[in-house]
């Protein structure tokens, strides 16, 4: 049985200034409660219409209707657990190796998507601008199918951290060099922009290395890539050398 208050509570984590306040945010579906569980986040609480989850305490877990499911989902269809959990302090930006820098990424997808090509790829660290989707969203969260439990991700004064930099950075254009015949290093920072507006013109300055993913269609016609989809392709030519 979930309480009315509980109930409240979960359903207000959806939005942000309440994951803020509280310092929670919920994760749903056996696949990603389970990378959580096996991370270093903290269970607050489990809600399940299954006897699954035995390394649960059950002091930390209720089991629930598929009614009361539906009411604290976020999901149009709801899978059979929903979890709580603590939202972990901010770890510090590690500045080595690849970095992946983005900014004002909107879209919740894309967010969730570019973590996972991360955690494929073996990039370890995400810059975000302030602008960028909060990754305790939980359309973030379902869309990172657990690799929020390996990419660490930091919020910054992106055009401050760009400045600062030591590392190479390299940013993503439509005339930059071709991303198939350029020489690319193993440590970098990579800016992607934002899904309509690319990359903003004050971080856009900063950029010695503009690179391109050319088109190869008969007509040339396709505007741009998503930017999910581009990361992938960009991160997968700076790994072709390893």
């Amino acid at each position: 049985m979930v309480s009315k208050n509980q109930i409240k509570l979960i359903t207000s984590l959806q939005q942000k200034k309440y994951r803020i306040v509280n310092q929670l945010f919920f994760a749903e579906g056996v696949k990603v409660i389970q990378e959580l569980l096996k991370s270093k986040f903290e269970l607050e609480h489990l809600y399940t219409t299954q006897n699954d989850f035995d390394e649960v305490s059950i002091a930390r877990k209720t089991l629930i209707h598929e009614n009361d499911l539906k009411k604290i989902s976020a999901l149009a269809t709801p899978n059979t657990c929903l979890g709580v959990f603590k939202i972990p302090a901010e770890r510090k930006v590690e500045n080595t190796g690849l970095i992946i820098a983005l900014d004002s990424i909107r879209d919740p997808g894309n967010m969730g998507t570019i973590m996972r090509l991360c955690d494929w790829f073996g990039v370890n660290q995400i810059v975000c601008s302030k602008e960028t989707v909060d990754i305790y969203n939980p359309k973030v969260v379902q869309a990172t199918m657990g690799s929020i439990t390996r990419v660490n991700v930091s919020y910054l004064d992106l055009n401050v951290y760009i400045k600062e930099a030591t590392l190479p950075i390299y940013g993503t254009f439509m005339d930059g060099a071709n991303v198939y015949k350029t020489s690319l290093p193993q440590e970098g920072i990579i800016i992607m922009g934002n899904e309509a507006n690319g990359i903003s013109e004050v971080l856009e300055k900063q950029v010695k290395n503009r690179l391109a993913i050319p088109r190869f269609g008969a007509l040339k016609e396709t505007e741009s890539l998503n930017v999910a989809t581009a990361t992938g392709v960009i991160l997968s030519e700076f790994r072709r050398s390893l």
